[in-house]
């Protein structure tokens, strides 16, 4: 909680002045029985028209005061909780996008979202609750309690009485809560993931006819989210019922006390009057302190998830530069670096090699190789577990983040196009010109297509590029990582789905116009790697080849099986 609250600490000045005038509403509203009380006690016995008229004059002044007040302040508390809520939103995203791949796949992006969406709801309906009602209901019990107080102390008694079991019962309730909203968010993030999962794979769906066993996985996840939802939502329903019973059982005895009290002439009706009003206004106060301990539970359980994200510990951390770098370094390295995802299983074993500036690698192996992995270390989603990687001799981890990526030009498998123009799509919010954008097209084989559409770059895509052929999104993301003319390019099986003929005319452009540009090649197709300086064989994490085409047919019978097997057309130019 006292992370995400800190983020109040720039609205205190409205919150102060907020308080200020629920207090003033509260104290008019708290006002009212006791002038009913005098009224009926001393102006209606001195039988003064004018004093009646004078005294319920005032009764409909601060009822207007305490309307007028209470929309103006709950109108501020409304606008305090929107742009906290606003502030933490974005902070929790700036910080849910700065999360290494680790951290992302332990907190896992169904979870993420759910916390960006449903918690941070949780804590804005808590922060605009306790503006309203934890400013009016404890006035309304301290005072209403010190009034009766003064009006009847004997009767006032047994309400004070109460007040602990009240506590009591709120209190044990409240802490059985906390987990049980814990538990329910959790099974949240399982909806969240399927409901996700099927949003992707829709078109799968459709296509294999399996509605069915998807209708079927949601009805578990949405049945354990209702069984969670029930379990809590019973317990803390035990709240109201508690405190009904309660602050009856008060209210009977109140009764019951003042009869006799005024039988034996040591009260009168007027003042039993006024002090079932107050008892009324309390018994609303403790219905509104229960309400308040409700969404307590929520927003502690929310809050306590949004805080793990925000005080995450920054990963991969930069750690300083040992030496200045050698000016005849290679521009990539690979010194006998070996990684492991879960710590176990080695994913990569004892890889090395190294690229001058300008030369061509090319990665080619079966699937689950650890090809993408390798790519994944160059880039420092994560860290190697063994040996060193550098850039230009340097170590990839004495590089500050935004120093590093922007070294790269990067297509990976699962890249992904918005719902904008195909020219915004290309320059990715950066500071690039139109010319420099259909140069990019124009290499990357995408500006005939582009040219067809009636508006041209202008032209919108579809949510994930779905308006779009396979190879045309492929096209479009190679000419968004060729825009910024990258030092070093990435293409991570990113022409899978081009006919061998673009493929072709692809690399060939690649040739001719990034000579000085250091090219990294993940592809399936001995085609697109053929042309490479430098050719890796992977195999369960292995190198068990390394050379130039040639080299390869002569010295590695994977890779001679692999391009024999697609002779039949991997080579036409």
């Amino acid at each position: 909680m006292k992370t995400v609250f800190s983020y109040l600490l720039p609205y205190r000045l409205r919150m102060a002045l907020g308080l200020c005038v629920k207090v003033t509403a509260t104290l008019s509203e708290l006002l009212l029985p006791y002038i009913l009380s005098h009224i009926l006690k001393n102006v209606v016995a001195a039988g003064a028209l004018s004093g009646i008229l004078w005294w319920g004059a005032a009764m409909i002044v601060f009822s207007a005061v305490a309307m007028v007040l209470n929309v103006v302040a709950n109108r501020m508390a409304a606008g305090v909780a929107r742009d906290f809520a606003q502030r933490l939103r974005m902070d929790l995203f700036s910080r849910t996008l700065g999360l290494s791949a680790a951290q992302t796949d332990a907190f896992t992006l169904p979870s993420l979202e759910s916390r960006i969406t449903t918690d941070t709801y949780h804590v804005h309906q808590f922060v605009n609750m306790i503006q309203r009602l934890g400013i009016r209901a404890p006035i309304l019990l301290v005072g209403g309690i010190a009034i009766t107080l003064v009006m009847d102390a004997y009767l006032s008694l047994v309400m004070i009485a109460i007040l602990p079991l009240i506590f009591a019962t709120v209190y044990l309730i409240s802490r059985r809560g906390v987990p049980l909203y814990v538990r329910v968010q959790e099974s949240v993030d399982s909806m969240i993931r399927v409901v996700r999962e099927n949003a992707q794979g829709i078109r799968v769906i459709k296509a294999l006819s399996k509605n069915d066993y998807e209708n079927r996985r949601y009805d578990r996840v949405n049945r354990t989210l209702s069984h969670d939802e029930r379990v809590a939502g019973t317990v803390m329903g035990v709240v109201n019922p508690v405190m009904n019973l309660l602050m009856n059982c008060g209210i009977t005895a109140v009764v019951a006390l003042s009869a006799q009290r005024v039988v034996g002439h040591r009260s009168d009706p007027e003042t039993v009057i006024a002090f079932m009003q107050y008892f009324h206004l309390i018994s609303m106060a403790m219905m509104s302190v229960s309400r308040m301990f409700v969404m307590y539970t929520k927003c502690a359980a929310s809050s306590e998830r949004i805080a793990q994200v925000l005080n995450a510990p920054e990963d991969p951390v930069e750690i300083p530069l040992e030496s200045i770098p050698h000016p005849n370094a290679p521009q990539v390295e690979f010194e006998n670096v070996s990684f492991s995802y879960t710590g176990g299983h080695r994913h990569l074993q004892d890889v090395s090699f190294s690229l001058r500036q300008g030369e061509r690698l090319g990665i080619i192996g079966s699937t689950g190789a650890g090809k993408t992995t390798l790519i994944k270390l160059l880039m420092r989603f994560y860290d190697a577990t063994e040996g060193r990687i550098r850039i230009h001799g340097r170590d990839v981890r004495t590089y500050p983040h935004k120093e590093l990526t922007e070294l790269f030009g990067v297509v990976l498998q699962n890249d992904f196009l918005y719902a904008d123009t195909v020219e915004e799509n290309i320059r990715f919010g950066r500071s690039l010109t139109s010319e420099e954008i259909r140069r990019a097209a124009e290499l990357a084989q995408a500006d005939d297509f582009i040219r067809g559409f009636t508006e041209g770059y202008a032209h919108p895509l579809a949510q994930k590029g779905s308006n779009l052929s396979g190879g045309q999104k492929q096209r479009l993301l190679i000419a968004r990582a060729l825009a910024a003319n990258p030092s070093i390019l990435v293409l991570d099986d990113s022409s899978s789905a081009l006919d061998y003929k673009t493929d072709a005319n692809l690399r060939l452009a690649l040739r001719e116009n990034l000579r000085s540009t250091t090219v990294i090649t993940v592809a399936q197709r001995v085609s697109s790697v053929k042309d490479c300086d430098l050719i890796l064989v992977l195999e369960e994490g292995r190198v068990i080849g390394r050379g130039t085409h040639e080299e390869l047919l002569a010295s590695c019978p994977t890779y001679r099986e692999i391009s024999d097997s697609q002779m039949g057309g991997a080579f036409l130019e």
